[in-house]
C-alpha cells in the first residue's frame, strides 16, 4: 500500500542513508588521525615582558628566551612558525630588587591542538631598579697617523653631551658616552667627521640618538707651546 511504502522508505531507507554517511565520516576521520601521528619540536622562544611599571627598568641582561618542547599532530607541528608561540611574563606587581619567576605552560600561548611538554629553564631570576635619566659628556675617539711634528691640539664634539636612561645604578656608573673611532690621518689643520655616540652597557640607552660631529684641530711644530 502507498502509505506503508512511504513509511518504510522514511524509516529504513532514510536511516540507512544517514548510517552510511556517518560511517564514511568516521572512516575519513580515522584515516586522518591514523596518518597524522603525534610529533614534537623544540623552539627557542623570546620572552615577552608585560606590564612593567613605568618607573622601573629590568636590571638583568642575561635571560631573554626559553627553550620550549611542543607536542601535537605531525601536520600541525610541521606548520608551526616561531611567531605562533609566545611566552608572556606579567611584571605588574614587581618592585626594585630581585625576584624569581616560574615559567609554566600556562604562560605559553600555542595554536589549538598543541601542548607544552617541557620548558627550560622552569625558573628565572630578574633584578629591577628605578629608571634614571641624566646628561653625560660625549668623548670622541680619534685615531690616525700624522705627519712628522703634527699632533692633535683639540677635539670638539657637537653636541657635546647626550641624555641617557636605564636602571639607576647603571646610569650613575656612566662617566661619559663614547663615539665610534674617527680616523684623522693626514689632517694638517682641521678636519670634521660625522659619527655616533654609544654607551657600552647594553641596558643603557641614549634617549634621542643623533649624529655627532667631531672636529679635530691639528697643531704643527711652529704652533706648539714650549
Amino acid at each position: 500500500m502507498p502509505g506503508q511504502r512511504s513509511f518504510f522508505q522514511r524509516v529504513f531507507i532514510h536511516n540507512w542513508v544517514l548510517k552510511i554517511v556517518s560511517l564514511l565520516l568516521a572512516v575519513g576521520l580515522w584515516r586522518v588521525v591514523a596518518h597524522d601521528p603525534p610529533a614534537e619540536v623544540e623552539m627557542n622562544v623570546p620572552l615577552e615582558f608585560r606590564n612593567l611599571p613605568d618607573n622601573l627598568e629590568i636590571d638583568s641582561a642575561s635571560f631573554t628566551e626559553a627553550q620550549i618542547r611542543i607536542r601535537g599532530p605531525e601536520r600541525a607541528i610541521h606548520g608551526l612558525q616561531s611567531a605562533d608561540v609566545r611566552a608572556e611574563i606579567d611584571l605588574a606587581n614587581v618592585h626594585p630588587g630581585e625576584r624569581t619567576f616560574d615559567l609554566t605552560a600556562w604562560q605559553v600561548h600555542l595554536p589549538h591542538d598543541l601542548e607544552v611538554v617541557q620548558i627550560i629553564p622552569g625558573q628565572f631570576h630578574l633584578s629591577f631598579d628605578q629608571r634614571s635619566t641624566r646628561m653625560v659628556e660625549v668623548r670622541p675617539r680619534v685615531t690616525g697617523t700624522f705627519a712628522s711634528g703634527m699632533r692633535v691640539a683639540q677635539v670638539i664634539a657637537d653636541p657635546s653631551s647626550v641624555m641617557i636612561t636605564g636602571p639607576q645604578r647603571r646610569v650613575d656608573a656612566v662617566e661619559a658616552a663614547t663615539t665610534d673611532p674617527v680616523d684623522a690621518s693626514g689632517a694638517l689643520t682641521r678636519a670634521s667627521f660625522v659619527t655616533q655616540a654609544y654607551i657600552p652597557d647594553p641596558l643603557i640607552q641614549v634617549v634621542h640618538p643623533t649624529s655627532i660631529r667631531v672636529t679635530v684641530i691639528m697643531e704643527g711644530p711652529g704652533n706648539q707651546k714650549q
